[in-house]
């Protein structure tokens, strides 16, 4: 793909439109940047490419720079109905993603990991056992670190993992994984997509582009994942809790069994540190990609079970006067937090709300009438909130978090649980899910052992 002296438009300016405005410099585009916020309110972000010759339309987009722009790359935040984005469209400007762009310079394998739930985590324990066979992967996409800059490491890597979202899949054209794997589909971002099934098509584009010499892990626990497999082009590689397979991955009796051509390996999980059944799923994929890029299975065996997983799921804050408080900031859709809550038996004070992404509560219904005893609602979600789950329990409103956290500490008796798993996107009141999760362990961080 040729760059030089193109002219490419870049529609959001966050940590996306950065790493792609810097790439596409370097490559000889001319650049021209446009956000909808005003240049007071993305200072640090021009502040990173200052030296860069960039042309900046801020504060508000100029239509004719999406009309006469050779490319138009866009950042995950902005939807595909964007007004001017459907203009171009119609006048046949070429609209990609930055995942798009970036698996256009990509020269080594791709492994891309979508799903509702357990992508990051999965992303970072396949970016692990790659490591402890001694491979150089480049572990990013919505991770933290944009795919695009797999292209520029310092250091070239031999494989690429990549979550990869719903969003960053809808400009895709040629993106095309040699390993694709969707964990489960569950409502989530309905605040973008009107109807379920568009944000099931959305994540299914993952496949799109797969031929016979890539390989499908689908997850055949998850209906609305199972049913993609007589559609894909790509080499079918099942899992499953449910039941045994024959060629795929699958869990049974406290063991992982990978068979794969005719060769079966082993993984007994009791010693694992990560657990729940959610977790095994995420194992069994990670395991699954590993070995099928060659890895060695003892090798992977041992990295799984070091493995702790990562910050803001389910982390254990401290323990105060026998009550224990748990930080699940990450688990920002209702099918994460019904995987939280099944983790206690009861005694659970749940502190849940924030920006509400469009999706059924019900769900949680059942847990919450059997397994908490308080529920502490915040953020722009917590009428509708109370609304679906209100009457199940005990049930406060609080005007922030740290007062949520007040609340729950005098509420909470010896034995019982916090759990703060929002069940929502943070940016009604939080920059991200990090500054909320860290926002939360600061205040629990300062309660004292007195109860009164």
């Amino acid at each position: 793909m040729n760059l030089n002296d193109k002219k490419v438009l870049v529609v959001g300016l966050a940590r996306t439109g950065i790493a792609c405005a810097r790439f596409l410099v370097n490559r000889g585009a001319r650049v021209t940047v446009t956000d909808m916020k005003p240049a007071d309110r993305v200072a640090g972000e021009m502040a990173e490419l200052a030296r860069f010759p960039i042309t900046w339309e801020l504060g508000g987009h100029d239509e004719s720079s999406f009309l006469t722009s050779d490319l138009i790359v866009v950042s995950p935040g902005v939807p595909m109905e964007h007004p001017l984005l459907l203009k171009a469209k119609s006048a046949g400007q070429e609209i990609i993603s930055e995942v798009e762009l970036a698996s256009r310079f990509l020269s080594v394998p791709l492994v891309a990991i979508t799903g509702t739930n357990g992508k990051t985590t999965t992303t970072t324990l396949i970016g692990e056992l790659f490591k402890a066979c001694g491979r150089h992967p480049f572990v990013g996409g919505n991770i933290g670190t944009p795919l695009i800059q797999a292209t520029e490491a310092e250091v070239p890597a031999d494989v690429v993992v990549a979550e990869i979202s719903s969003f960053q899949l809808e400009w895709i054209s040629s993106f095309r994984p040699r390993i694709a794997i969707l964990l489960n589909l569950t409502e989530d971002h309905l605040d973008r997509y009107l109807e379920m099934e568009t944000y099931c098509s959305a994540k299914a584009r993952i496949f799109e582009n797969q031929t016979g010499d890539d390989y499908a892990l689908l997850n055949l626990d998850a209906p609305l994942v199972a049913r993609l497999a007589p559609l894909l082009k790509a080499r079918l590689f099942p899992m499953s809790q449910k039941q045994e397979l024959v060629e795929g991955i699958f869990h049974r009796d406290g063991v992982i069994t990978f068979r794969h051509d005719g060769k079966e390996a082993r993984f007994p999980t009791a010693d694992y540190l990560l657990k729940g059944s959610h977790n095994t799923e995420n194992i069994m994929a990670a395991l699954a990609s590993a070995l099928l890029s060659g890895c060695d299975e003892s090798r992977c065996g041992k990295a799984v079970a070091s493995f702790a997983g990562l910050r803001h799921r389910m982390e254990l804050v401290r323990r105060i006067n026998g009550v224990a408080w748990y930080e699940d900031s990450k688990g920002t859709n209702v099918g994460s937090v019904v995987k939280s809550l099944e983790s206690f038996p009861g005694g659970i004070t749940l502190i849940a709300g924030g920006k509400d992404k469009g999706g059924s509560y019900e769900p949680l219904a059942e847990l919450v009438r059997e397994r908490v005893a308080h529920l502490i609602l915040i953020g722009e979600a917590r009428q509708r909130l109370s609304r679906a789950l209100g009457e199940l329990t005990d049930t406060r409103f609080a005007e922030t978090l740290e007062e949520a956290v007040a609340v729950a500490h005098r509420l909470t008796r010896p034995g019982g649980v916090v759990l703060f798993s929002p069940a929502c996107s943070s940016f009604d009141m939080f920059r991200d899910y990090e500054e909320r999760a860290n926002r939360f362990i600061s205040a629990v961080q300062r309660l004292d052992g007195d109860r009164s």
